[in-house]
């Protein structure tokens, strides 16, 4: 097995994915996990990029949280799109990447992430709360490259 397929358990990546479900059932904001083995350059920079192919640009709101991971790298990047960076305060993304950083330390990388999305939703249902006509404009799987 990849790094990047023993970095979570298949229950672990399931709980995961109910946790990105639960942070946007009152938001029209959206979340995505995406792991992979290196970024081969600037983890930020690799970030924007998964950011962007996985069409995370192109939601209404312009409200997409992607948490990027690393493995081998043992890095980890948060990104917000636009319209959540507008809204949050400055600090915002280094608390959530905190609270991520704390757990993974500890070799809890699910609890970290399940803390991230969680916190990163919490914001999202602030400032975009759920309306009747939203949708779920991406998918709440974890992406792997």
């Amino acid at each position: 097995m990849s790094a990047v397929e023993d970095f979570l358990s298949p229950e672990e990546e399931q709980e995961v994915i109910e946790a990105i479900r639960t942070a946007e059932k009152n938001t029209s904001g959206e979340i995505r996990v995406h792991i992979e083995h290196s970024a081969n350059t600037d983890p930020f920079d690799r970030a924007l990029e998964v950011f962007h192919f996985l069409k995370m640009d192109n939601t209404k709101a312009q409200n997409g949280v992607l948490i990027y991971v690393a493995v081998k790298d043992r890095q980890f990047v948060i990104y917000g799109d636009k319209g959540i960076n507008d809204v949050v305060p400055k600090d915002f993304w280094n608390s959530t990447k905190d609270s991520i950083q704390l757990h993974f330390k500890s070799g809890h990388f699910k609890k970290g992430l399940v803390a991230g999305i969680l916190k990163a939703g919490e914001a999202l249902e602030q400032h975009f709360p759920w309306h009747h006509a939203d949708e779920n404009e991406l998918s709440d799987n974890i992406s792997k490259g």
